[in-house]
């Protein structure tokens, strides 16, 4: 069973590249892929933050999800690891404006850390962003 575990590793782990750069690359796989799952186990958490704008919020949901997991798949792998950087930037960019409505709905809300905690996350988008299109080269 280890051993089957360690060929299943080395499939992940790119050997031209550094060792820190490809544990950090299978981080960022594994995150997008966990957010993509949360996506089917707790829909309505997301279904909130859609932008009223938007016509069909369960959609979004299990599009954004699917695209999460579709791009830490993608990522996990050397071979399609660059195809997995696309799709988590286009992915990235495209639900910022639900990071934004989470931001003004805890600012309506009335719940000062909240409000607080998700406007400071907003910034903190571009840094991961930039992290998914690194992959693209």
């Amino acid at each position: 069973m280890q051993a089957t575990a360690q060929k299943f590793i080395s499939h992940l782990s790119d050997p031209y590249a550094d060792p820190v750069e490809n544990r950090s690359r299978l981080r960022f796989a594994g995150g997008l892929f966990v957010m993509g799952v949360l996506h089917f186990v707790v829909p309505k958490q997301f279904e909130k933050v859609v932008p009223g704008w938007f016509p069909d919020p369960k959609a979004a949901v299990v599009w954004s999800g699917v695209a999460e997991l579709g791009s830490g798949v993608l990522l996990a792998v050397p071979k399609t690891s660059k195809m997995g950087g696309w799709l988590a930037t286009a992915t990235l960019v495209a639900v910022y404006p639900a990071n934004i409505q989470m931001a003004v709905d805890a600012t309506r809300s009335g719940s000062k850390p909240a409000a607080i905690a998700s406007w400071l996350r907003l910034p903190l988008q571009f840094p991961m962003i930039a992290k998914a299109f690194r992959y693209t080269r």
